[in-house]
């Protein structure tokens, strides 16, 4: 599903760094170290937001419009149209990779140091041959 939600960037006045929200949807917040990596956290934010939100049944929000918005903000605070697919966002959460502990023969690992082997890889086409997946 696609989702367009207006976040609200707030420049901290004696810190050099942006806080997060959308009106919307409370509890989607975060913040980011200058202006872009605000509205990359806040994408990355509403994702994980709106994904939590489908997979609990909750409904979700008609968006409020821009005109709606704009007339309450102060002076250190911006509106920043932030669209997400939650589709994609559910995609990559699932393809996520996960760091595993194996216990290998030392000299297993040294020849495969040498010969420069990603151990990641082969352990990964082992488990899927095992499995029978694709």
């Amino acid at each position: 599903m696609k989702y367009n939600f207006y976040a609200v960037l707030e420049k901290e006045k004696e810190k050099e760094f942006y806080n997060v929200n959308f009106p919307d949807l409370p509890g989607a917040i975060t913040f980011g170290e200058s202006i872009e990596e605000g509205i990359e956290m806040a994408s990355d934010a509403l994702g994980g937001h709106l994904l939590v939100m489908e997979d609990d049944n909750d409904i979700i929000p008609k968006p409020s419009s821009f005109t709606n918005l704009v007339g309450g903000l102060s002076t250190n605070q911006q509106l920043q149209l932030i669209s997400v697919d939650t589709s994609i966002v559910r995609a990559k959460e699932e393809n996520k990779t996960v760091n595993k502990m194996v216990t290998l023969p030392k000299y297993l690992v040294e020849l495969g140091k040498k010969e420069k082997i990603n151990f990641s890889q082969i352990l990964q086409s082992a488990l899927k041959k095992e499995l029978d997946i694709k």
